[in-house]
């Protein structure tokens, strides 16, 4: 189960961008997954879960945007969503396309609150 990994991988993120800020909480942590990543989403929701209880990070939220796979025709330049991998494009029916997303797996955004942090003199 390579999720775990992942999710491991993602609250790595999360940390080093927590410890920047001192004194902040992390709320929510967004990713992209695309249809062809090759991961399952709920496994991923899952293992961060698994990842996250009983630790200073139990509670940060786990948004998982799903990505459709697109691809450009090279011959006509149509963009078209791929479904059940299926390649001929719809406009001009040729086999000759490259996938422009569907692939991705990215850290998207990190929603912190910095409530907590002492604002000094200048910053008031």
């Amino acid at each position: 189960m390579h999720e775990m990994g992942i999710a491991s991988s993602i609250l790595d993120g999360v940390a080093a961008e927590t410890r920047r800020r001192p004194g902040s909480r992390p709320v929510k942590v967004g990713v992209r997954v695309g249809e062809l990543a090759g991961l399952d989403p709920d496994a991923l929701r899952f293992a961060f879960e698994a990842l996250t209880i009983d630790t200073p990070l139990a509670g940060l939220q786990l948004d998982i945007e799903y990505r459709a796979s697109r691809s450009r025709c090279r011959d006509c330049n149509h963009e078209f969503e791929v479904k059940n991998y299926e390649l001929l494009c719809p406009a001009c029916g040729s086999l000759s396309a490259s996938i422009i997303s569907g692939d991705e797996l990215e850290f998207a955004y990190l929603e912190i609150d910095e409530s907590g942090i002492e604002k000094t003199n200048a910053e008031m």
